[in-house]
């Protein structure tokens, strides 16, 4: 590095003219439902066949919620928040730690969700730097397609979950760089 590189800006690697959410990372600032977020955390998911998803842990002061993103053909956004397997019925766990198998339907807060997909992939701390860890991640969806239950199992007995809904691109706004 020269004398001349000291002072050369790192350029950002986003239009800083029209930040989209494809382009947030840690110490991003966003507006959402009518609350100002901040980018925490981001996550990487591979799922095999060069196809990749991102996952950023996001707060407002009062609530840590994990927003999801998936770039294919469209952007698919999603918000959930963490919640405890045993909320998602009694046999839930049994049968996944029994069985190694999700139930076909669920019921979470009155709302029955179908399973929707099977997917597994790797999972790596982008914030902390961590090795890939494999996994594996069942979808539940309601029947509007607009609200999700996911759970998640990452060693022979320890799972996971999360619920939250499908969100649309424009419903974030007001992106700023940290």
């Amino acid at each position: 590095m020269g004398f001349t590189d000291f002072f050369k800006r790192k350029q950002p690697k986003y239009d800083s003219t029209n930040i989209r959410v494809t382009d947030l990372d840690v110490g991003f600032v966003f507006e959402y439902d009518l609350s100002s977020w901040e980018v925490q955390a981001s996550y990487e998911y591979d799922w095999g066949d060069n196809y990749f998803s991102k996952e950023y842990k996001i707060n407002n002061g009062s609530k840590t919620l994990f927003l999801s993103i998936e770039e294919d053909d469209e952007i698919s956004l999603s918000v959930c928040d963490k919640i405890k397997v045993r909320e998602l019925g009694d046999n839930v766990l049994t049968d996944l730690m029994n069985l190694q198998k999700p139930p076909k339907t669920l019921i979470y807060k009155d709302k029955k969700y179908l399973l929707d997909q099977e997917s597994p992939g790797y999972f790596n701390d982008k914030t902390r730097g961590e090795d890939w860890v494999e996994f594996i991640s069942w979808d539940f969806v309601d029947e509007s397609g607009e609200f999700i239950v996911t759970i998640e199992q990452w060693e022979e007995k320890e799972f996971e979950a999360s619920a939250g809904k499908a969100i649309k691109e424009f419903e974030i706004s007001n992106i700023l760089p940290k």
